[in-house]
């Protein structure tokens, strides 16, 4: 995950120290707790990663446009696949990629910010005003090697479905 992208997720932006994003690290485990959100563990996953990123930086992190928006939209969209059978959904980074049987869910995954890159065979999340730097170099393996990968429980997912 990019220092941004770590600091659009815990929505901090400015002169960053470790204890700045203790507090905002602290702040987002209280939202998307899953406790309290049903989406709860994948964005904890994704908070956890920020929070890696950013524990020990200190320096000046300018705020991206859109960039406070994203630990919701994020959220909304995570919320709006959970429940369907069929699909993986995985987690790169701050990245949400969604794979398995799409095809008949597509509506659904465009309708909710999802983008299907075809040279991937895969969907991911991307919120409408946010820009990717990469454009569509790496693959699947290299995100995955570079950013880490973790899927929600198949038993938490299929309990949410019913």
């Amino acid at each position: 995950m990019q220092i941004s992208d770590a600091a659009s997720i815990l929505r901090i932006n400015g002169n960053i120290t470790p204890q700045k994003v203790k507090k905002a690290f602290h702040e987002a485990a209280k939202k998307y707790h899953p406790d309290v959100n049903p989406a709860g563990e994948e964005m904890m996953k994704v908070v956890n990663s920020a929070f890696e990123v950013l524990k020990d930086f200190e320096g000046v992190i300018e705020a991206e446009q859109g960039g406070d928006l994203y630990p919701e939209a994020l959220n909304a969209a995570l919320m709006s696949i959970i429940s369907i059978i069929g699909i993986k959904i995985e987690i790169c980074g701050a990245w949400v990629w969604v794979t398995g049987d799409t095809f008949k869910h597509k509506a659904t995954l465009k309708e909710n910010g999802f983008k299907y890159a075809s040279k991937k065979k895969a969907w991911h999340f991307r919120p409408e005003n946010w820009k990717s730097r990469s454009r569509g170099k790496s693959s699947m393996e290299e995100i995955r090697a570079k950013y880490g990968s973790a899927t929600p429980k198949a038993n938490y997912r299929n309990r949410l479905s019913q």
